[in-house]
């Protein structure tokens, strides 16, 4: 339940190009934005509030993602970046409303994305958010024709999942203090990663009442609206045991609901919070390399294959739909297997 008092729930990328036509149309020239503003604040940037001229149409989309597509806060934020960083770069441009955005606009732009470094997986991502953005537009007659549907995919390669080794993860969690703020909750979020190989998105949105720690197992709703049972190892069982006791009851407040995790101010942590705080956690253990939650969740995986565990049996885990998107651990596997005959096979 989100602050508009909506039931919110996490949905794929790929599942939110199909936007059926809604059941009426509105013409988002002549209807106010005031009330749908104030109703939607929680999600405005202080950008979109005060500067763009294009912001009430950016509104009204995260707003029908919201309420009638009821995909996750998380979603919308993502979403709401990419247009954004388009209409801020049509405005530089001198571009003010969104019919006078064409095709060789958005080309434009995101090639100048991809000159700033944006990676090709990126690009896909903000591809489909414009495309599912002004098919919302043409739906609701503002636009008569979609500019963003010529618009092809970059190419991605077959790159496979980077991984940490266990030794890696045992020098990060042994260096959290839980005798310092905070350190009983940052060591419960990476155990738990770790331990159940969780989406960023689950870690967050995870309530009191979905943990049953007596059993070792949690309840997570995951991508599609999907609920699996996850098992909770028995040092992540400890160490949120050791949060739920001695620090999550100083972090409530008035305001707080049941997420697991909390910030200092009370309210459930944010997915940019939770990064931050792998990340610092990370470099606090000394490592150099870039550390990021879903890392955890690869590690997690590669773990498990490598010690022998039924690939259908981590698919579940994972929440995967299908076990190709599961398969590409055992290409990590392979790989190792493969480098380790070549160094030590006399003949390879």
């Amino acid at each position: 339940m989100n602050t508009l008092g909506i039931t919110v729930h996490p949905c794929p990328e790929d599942e939110a190009g199909s936007i059926a036509p809604p059941p009426r149309k509105i013409n988002l020239e002549k209807q106010n934005p005031a009330p749908k503003l104030e109703l939607f604040r929680p999600f405005l940037s202080p950008l979109s509030v005060t500067i763009l001229p294009v912001a009430p149409e950016i509104n009204s989309f995260i707003l029908f993602l919201a309420t009638e597509r009821g995909l996750s806060s998380a979603y919308q934020i993502s979403v709401r970046r990419s247009l954004e960083t388009l209409a801020e770069w049509a405005a530089s441009k001198g571009v003010t409303s969104w019919r006078d955005v064409d095709t060789r606009c958005l080309q434009e732009f995101l090639s100048r994305q991809k000159q700033r470094g944006l990676e090709a997986s990126s690009l896909r991502v903000a591809i489909v958010h414009l495309r599912i953005f002004f098919r919302f537009l043409v739906h609701r007659d503002f636009l008569s024709e979609d500019p963003s549907e010529p618009l092809l995919s970059p190419r991605t390669g077959s790159s496979l999942p980077e991984t940490l080794q266990v030794s890696q993860l045992v020098r990060i969690l042994e260096s959290i203090d839980t005798s310092k703020p905070l350190g009983y909750r940052d060591l419960a979020i990476l155990e738990l990663f770790y331990s159940s190989g969780l989406r960023l998105a689950e870690v967050c949105s995870i309530r009191l009442e979905t943990l049953d720690l007596d059993d070792g197992f949690l309840r997570v709703t995951g991508k599609g609206n999907k609920t699996r049972i996850v098992p909770v190892g028995g040092r992540a069982s400890k160490a949120l045991k050791d949060y739920l006791q001695n620090e999550r009851p100083r972090l409530v407040k008035a305001r707080s609901s049941s997420e697991i995790f909390l910030s200092v101010r009370g309210g459930p942590l944010s997915p940019d919070r939770v990064r931050q705080i792998v990340k610092h956690r990370a470099r606090q253990a000394g490592l150099s390399q870039k550390i990021y939650p879903h890392l955890l969740r690869h590690s997690f995986a590669t773990h498990l294959l490598q010690n022998g565990a039924d690939l259908r049996v981590i698919q579940e885990l994972l929440g995967h739909a299908d076990i190709s998107t599961t398969q590409i651990y055992t290409h990590v596997d392979e790989q190792r297997l493969r480098k380790v005959h070549n160094t030590y096979h006399p003949r390879a």
